[in-house]
């Protein structure tokens, strides 16, 4: 869940410098929040970068041990609309379910993939019996054209793993390096998760009219003379032909691209539009309980409500002078 307000992304520069024969890596730190009880470390969006390529969000969350006492994970019924929600989960068991009566545990190695559209709901909760949690939630915008396609959910347990040079790799979408995996997608994209027992160098082939960026989860990521730490993400740019990413022992990376999407995105709370209408709409609807959204069964708590809108507030404000 996102109360983050992102402006168009359009205009924001996807070129790396090049100085003195050296291309520049952008920088991104991660900033700290909390999910349904269970902190987690926000990349995307921020002010420096708002996509890499249609991924319009990520949280990393854990790694997290929950205390005896501790309810685990719990996120109450919430909507989405322009959107696809992605979950990469690397430690723990959470339970999807939705309002198109979807119920579907996602464990380590397998991904969760689902489209909202025009409208969906949904809750997410760890099992009881669980005492961990680690994963990636990410978000991806649908292009205009999709934005209202029908909501759907789809699970995926078999994904394509390999080893290469020394590297455990896991492809979560798209193509690499000769693999494809099977992921319903709107636009063109590639994610991929990569693990280094001992120190390690492997060499990606990229599509040069993809941008990218590799975030670290675990460990410590070195490209040229640039170091990464955890929760620090590289942004690569576009006109890359491959890339070699040094990665320290017991290292863990995400990687992220695609083609830019070029379309104006908004982001507030849960939702994401190409307008500020197409999200105010959609509070409202969510807010007076509208049939757009349906309702997830079987869950034991309140619907959350979204904060105000922050045009709105401008708007208020300007009235009340």
């Amino acid at each position: 869940m996102s109360n983050t307000e992102s402006n168009p992304a359009l205009f924001e520069s996807r070129e790396c410098p090049v100085i003195d024969g050296q291309r520049l890596i952008q920088h991104l730190a991660s900033r700290t929040a909390e999910v349904g009880g269970i902190p987690i470390n926000r990349v995307l969006p921020q002010r420096g970068r708002r996509l890499i390529g249609a991924w319009c969000f990520l949280d990393h969350a854990g790694p997290a041990v929950f205390s005896v006492d501790s309810q685990g994970m719990r996120v109450g019924p919430h909507p989405h609309t322009g959107l696809q929600t992605f979950t990469w989960m690397l430690a723990g068991n959470i339970l999807h379910r939705d309002s198109l009566g979807s119920e579907q545990v996602i464990r380590p190695g397998e991904v969760n993939l689902m489209t909202a559209g025009r409208g969906i709901a949904h809750t997410e909760e760890s099992l009881a019996s669980e005492s961990r949690l680690h994963a990636a939630q990410l978000w991806v915008a649908l292009p205009y054209a999709h934005r209202h396609t029908q909501p759907r959910f789809d699970h995926y347990a078999d994904l394509p793993r390999w080893q290469e040079q020394g590297v455990d790799i896991t492809l979560l979408t798209g193509a690499l390096n000769g693999r494809e995996a099977p992921i319903l997608a709107f636009s063109p994209l590639v994610g991929a998760d990569l693990f280094a027992d001992a120190e390690a160098t492997v060499r990606l082939n990229l599509h040069s009219h993809y941008e990218y960026g590799v975030l670290v989860l675990e460990g410590g990521l070195r490209i040229g003379q640039d170091r990464f730490a955890p929760n620090e993400l590289a942004y690569l740019g576009c006109g890359l032909d491959d890339i070699a990413l040094e990665l320290d022992a017991s290292t863990r990376v995400l990687l992220l691209g695609g083609e830019p999407l070029n379309e104006e995105i908004f982001i507030w709370w849960n939702f994401v539009g190409h307008s500020k209408v197409e999200i105010s709409q959609a509070q409202q609807e969510w807010v007076a309980g509208a049939a757009r959204f349906g309702e997830v069964p079987e869950f034991d708590g309140d619907r959350l409500m979204p904060p105000p809108l922050p045009w709105r507030l401008a708007a208020d404000k300007r009235t009340k002078r």
